[in-house]
């Protein structure tokens, strides 16, 4: 890495930028590629997102957790009145039996189900519409959630969309849900994307390739069951990359200017027991409380995100996703160690929290130091994982608009601790290209 002409042109860049802008809080954040006008504005606009976020009524879902616990979260749906729920999930959990003993404690409580089991990776607009449409035909008032961050996303909008007579792309950015959503319940079956506490929905336009995010305190969940039994068949590379996906959660959220007291203390547990478990999670799946731990913790790191926000890991991972239909953890580990490089020189102190707070490096070591073992550590983790260090898929020509891309997606949304021009990150895309 330290060879590399282009991580020592983003370093050298990091520091003429410093030396340029002296002790200035806000060009010490950009790239010279950014203008001073623009510069400005984006600070100024995200103390102002920061504040609204802060002043925001954040309302945590009612958590259940534990082997058991989504039986006991259907009982829980009963009691607040449900009566015909639409359960939003995929066929292999139907196939291998999760999805049928949560159908059986329903009913015997007295709600009717139907069930919506078209759910695939990626969800698309029109597969939205087309749970609206089950949702509409059935009668249902309430909706249910079992599976990954694809379902559960899909679920959100499908809450959404039978409230709002809009259609789904026009409910796509900050805040524009009006009505509150039909009551949402989440039962996660992966440790990773963490959807079951985010105001967060993606959804994928297949026309133009690109994701559409919603985001809305009132795509939240009224209840979640965390329970680790539904997670011990995950397959171990599912099982590594959304674990690697709520490690990526928890690090942007400390990294983000938008960090709150609130949120850092949850990301970086979150950030820790992702270490300490998801190497265990991975070789035994059956380990229970190693599948607890990460269920957990992908929780946690979700609700850090949600509030402090997430970064370019993000914003690249979801164009991997839209352009090659790169599964989003993969796309998160794969970024992830790329991003801190070149993020270290605006955010060494930040990441050296995270080193020490998960027992990385020793006494002593100063924040550079400790920056540095920490992207080593996650480099090392993704190779005892199994995950590649540059993305197979990736090709030069789809670089330019990748980087376009990423940068629509930050700016004015995401609080990163250094921004990037197009040059810049096409340069850092390049760097992720499969060996020739």
């Amino acid at each position: 890495m330290g060879s590399d002409p282009t991580t020592s042109h983003f370093h050298l860049l990091g520091r003429k930028k410093c030396e340029n802008s002296g002790s200035d809080p806000i060009t010490s954040h950009f790239l010279p590629g950014v203008s001073r006008p623009d510069q400005a504005l984006y600070a100024a606009y995200m103390k102002l997102f920061k504040l609204g976020t802060w002043l925001s009524p954040f309302r945590e879902p009612e958590r259940f957790e534990g082997p058991g616990s989504a039986l006991q979260l259907c009982e829980v749906i009963a009691l607040l009145g449900a009566r015909r729920i639409l359960l939003v999930t995929d066929r292999t959990l139907v196939r291998l039996g999760l999805v049928a003993p949560l159908e059986a404690a329903l009913r015997k409580r007295g709600v009717a189900v139907a069930r919506f089991d078209d759910v695939e990776p990626d969800p698309t607009l029109t597969l939205v519409e087309a749970g609206h449409a089950r949702y509409q035909h059935a009668g249902c008032d309430a909706v249910l959630a079992v599976g990954g961050g694809s379902a559960i996303d899909l679920a959100k909008l499908v809450a959404a969309r039978a409230t709002n007579d809009v259609r789904v792309a026009q409910m796509t950015g900050l805040f524009r849900v009006r009505r509150r959503a039909a009551p949402l319940y989440a039962v996660p079956t992966t440790a990773g994307t963490g959807s079951e506490v985010t105001i967060v929905a993606v959804v994928t336009d297949p026309v133009r390739r690109r994701k559409l995010t919603a985001l809305d305190f009132k795509l939240l969940p009224r209840a979640v069951a965390l329970d680790p039994t539904l997670m011990t068949g995950l397959p171990a590379h599912i099982t590594a990359a959304t674990g690697m996906d709520a490690l990526t959660h928890a690090i942007e959220a400390v990294l983000s200017r938008n960090a709150f007291a609130r949120t850092t203390p949850r990301a970086l547990d979150a950030a820790r027991d992702i270490f300490r478990w998801l190497p265990v999670a991975v070789r035994d799946g059956r380990d229970l409380a190693a599948r607890q731990a990460l269920a957990r913790a992908s929780y946690e790191a979700g609700f850090a995100f949600t509030q402090a926000g997430v970064g370019y890991v993000h914003a690249l991972s979801h164009g991997f996703g839209a352009r090659y239909h790169t599964p989003h953890g993969l796309g998160n580990a794969i970024a992830l160690p790329w991003v801190l490089d070149y993020s270290k020189p605006a955010c060494a102190d930040r990441m050296a929290l995270v080193a020490r707070h998960c027992g990385l490096g020793a006494p002593g070591d100063s924040d550079d130091a400790l920056a540095e073992r920490l992207v080593a550590e996650i480099r090392a983790m993704n190779a005892a994982l199994g995950i590649p260090t540059h993305l197979a898929a990736l090709r030069r020509e789809d670089i330019p608009a990748l980087a376009a891309g990423a940068l629509r997606e930050a700016r004015f949304t995401y609080a990163v601790p250094r921004y990037l021009d197009q040059r810049g990150c096409e340069a850092l895309l390049a760097q992720m290209l499969p060996p020739d």
